[in-house]
């Protein structure tokens, strides 16, 4: 019986089924890899045989499409006109090759395909291309030829990533700029890795690498898979970033999208060689029915060749530390999830399972380690799925971290639904501990989902248009200003003092960046004014983000402080849903919260462990935009009580104000 099964009696009655997956998958890796004559990542290295390559004494261009009739090389070179010397000659298993001399194409160069198919013909952006831009004026992508003389060497050799615990700031390339435009890789190194580091992440994510044709899309509707998004900047530029973020102690992991596939025809993959169902599933299945895009048809070798391929491409090209997995809930299932409610264990094996699709994520999460030991993999998957971040060989995927979902859902949800009278810290605790024991998960706040135009950030849901007016030091406060700047610590603190693996934020929340994330578009007259970083809000000291980011700084200082504080167990000493406080302790600190909107609480008392204490964190500290009315001086003695004293456990007594959380350390 698999480990997985073993540590979930729940999981019995489904053990044929959970056996009968990961026996699957070793068969779709015994048909890859010829029975394991050769490798898992021998066999994705698609990328060093399909698309341009510069030889010693000639190029070869190598691409597949077993539809196709012919296919001719157009581009700056020719004319952008069909010529016989630069047509692709078909080879077996619809492989086409063309050798060209050295002198007929050159870097710099921007080429695309013409591939002709019976019934028609259309022009092509290469599959495997690693370099894609677009035109200024025409706004048309196509290929370039990227080999320049001196192409960027990493100085950063070997790189480990810090994982104790992982702290990841997910950010995005363009609307990183303080100016109303794309910003550039040249400028997130220089202006916001420095920041990165100071606050106290360890990690970043990146959004919309992968090329895209429309910028709205944040990234998720990708053309062309092995191409860093141009509009950021060059290839080497974004190898330069990836190399200050290690010498920094950061490590970077990319938003990879292998859920699903921009529709796009000109630009993307879609009927690529004339047929419907190359890299896509045919019929019914072929288009998502939420997400406007093409699903990937897993159970296709040579889609897993590409894929694959495309996993260690990013690894070994660019040095990236590992991938953050979209859409997986999209991929486990044919209904992709929608209209499941997912309420039991029932609901994860009832026949929905796309075994193929399961298939894929589990050998991508092998091959991933397989290429580098220390990579980072993290599931973003909303249904719950038992597994996901569980060794493969237990007979789970094999994801190193799974996002905690339900997390900023919950949040969302208290602060629309209900009065912070009715705000309980047993609820709380239990929704930001409720996981399962054998797997890691992230656990976040907010992310960028809950950032975009059309919802609203937490600090934006708790002080909406008082923003405007009353985040100034000078010009007067309001209640919902007061309000909105303690919750947000507070819930910051609690959510990320509850980890069992990691903490994400998305860039600039740590402040409480106002407003929505909107992308330029025809219905805001393609203004980048939403879709940028106000940087100077949080460095501007007459304003009030910067107690939020101070003390987004300091909550990470303290958790990083602790060895392996994810592994630390999380043991709850206190809550009282009337009083709406709640108490918990990891280690030799004590995290004391009252969500009490008005009332503050004198000689308030629960059992610790016996000893002296002092508070090392206090939200409701002026560093922190707070009314220091707990003095931090003061050290804690518990109350012997021979009732408790077997267990080495005495009365602490403390005074708790109202919407006030603070840490207090065991200091004898």
């Amino acid at each position: 019986m698999l480990k997985l099964v073993k540590n979930d009696i729940w999981l019995k009655p489904y053990a044929e089924a959970i056996e009968g997956r990961y026996n699957y998958v070793l068969k779709r890796e015994a048909d890859l890899t010829n029975n394991g004559k050769v490798s898992l990542a021998d066999f994705a290295s698609g990328h060093l045989y399909f698309g341009l390559h510069k030889q010693a004494r000639m190029w070869i261009f190598r691409e597949w499409a077993p539809n196709a009739t012919a296919i001719y090389m157009v581009g700056d070179f020719n004319g952008w006109q069909k010529q016989d010397d630069f047509k692709l000659n078909r080879k077996d298993n619809g492989e086409w090759e063309l050798k060209l001399p050295l002198d007929k194409i050159k870097h710099g160069d921007l080429f695309k395909l013409i591939v002709c198919w019976y019934g028609g013909e259309a022009e092509r952006i290469p599959a495997w291309a690693t370099r894609v831009v677009q035109d200024e004026n025409t706004k048309i992508f196509s290929a370039q030829v990227w080999v320049p003389k001196e192409s960027y060497e990493f100085k950063k050799k070997a790189f480990k990533p810090k994982t104790d615990p992982l702290l990841i700031y997910e950010c995005h390339i363009g609307m990183a700029a303080e100016q109303e435009k794309v910003g550039t890789y040249e400028e997130f190194r220089t202006n916001i890795l420095p920041r990165i580091k100071e606050d106290g992440y360890n990690t970043i994510q990146i959004m919309a690498i992968q090329e895209h044709p429309y910028y709205g899309s944040f990234g998720y509707h990708v053309s062309s898979f092995f191409a860093a998004s141009s509009r950021f900047g060059t290839p080497d530029e974004l190898k330069h970033l990836i190399d200050d973020a290690h010498q920094l102690g950061l490590a970077v992991i990319m938003d990879i999208v292998h859920s699903h596939a921009v529709k796009n025809e000109v630009e993307g993959l879609g009927r690529f060689d004339g047929s419907f169902s190359q890299y896509f599933h045919e019929g019914s299945r072929r288009e998502h029915p939420a997400w406007d895009s093409l699903v990937f048809d897993y159970g296709k070798n040579e889609v897993l060749h590409f894929l694959l391929s495309n996993c260690k491409f990013w690894l070994e090209e660019y040095k990236f530390d590992g991938f953050r997995f979209d859409g997986v809930t999209s991929m486990l299932y044919y209904s992709h999830g929608l209209g499941d409610n997912f309420s039991g264990y029932q609901d994860y094996y009832n026949g929905n399972e796309d075994e193929d699709a399961i298939a894929y994520l589990t050998l991508a999460n092998k091959l991933i380690h397989e290429v580098n030991p220390k990579a980072i993999t993290i599931a973003e998957e909303v249904s719950g799925m038992p597994g996901l971040a569980t060794k493969i060989k237990d007979g789970g995927y094999g994801f190193d971290y799974r996002m905690a979902m339900n997390i900023p859902d919950y949040w969302i949800k208290i602060i629309k639904e209900r009065k912070d009278e009715e705000w309980h810290p047993t609820g709380i605790f239990w929704e930001l501990t409720n996981r399962r024991e054998d797997e890691k998960t992230i656990s976040y706040a907010e992310s960028h989902d809950q950032a975009l135009v059309g919802d609203k950030t937490i600090i934006f849901r708790l002080i909406d248009s008082d923003m405007y007016w009353y985040m100034s030091k000078h010009y007067g406060s309001s209640y919902a200003t007061d309000r909105g700047i303690a919750l947000h610590k507070m819930i910051r603190l609690v959510t990320a003092s509850t980890i069992n693996g990691g903490y994400l934020n998305f860039m600039g929340n740590e402040f409480g960046h106002p407003e929505w994330v909107d992308f330029p578009r025809e219905g805001n007259g393609w203004s980048y004014k939403y879709a940028r970083r106000q940087w100077w809000l949080a460095d501007n000291k007459d304003l009030k983000y910067h107690y939020l980011g101070d003390f987004d700084k300091a909550m990470l200082e303290l958790i990083s402080s602790v060895k392996h504080f994810e592994k630390t167990p999380v043991i709850r000493l206190w809550d009282k849903d009337e009083d709406q406080v709640l108490a918990y302790m990891r280690e030799d600190y004590i995290f004391v919260f009252n969500f009490n909107p008005n009332k503050s609480f004198f000689d308030y008392g629960f059992l610790a462990p016996e000893g002296r204490y002092k508070a090392v964190l206090n939200s409701d500290s002026h560093l922190y935009g707070g009314n220091d009315l707990m003095d931090e001086s003061v050290e804690h003695f518990t109350v012997h009580d021979e009732l408790y004293a077997k267990d080495s456990k005495g009365w602490l007594k403390l005074y708790i104000p109202a919407r006030t959380a603070f840490v207090l350390k065991k200091i004898d």
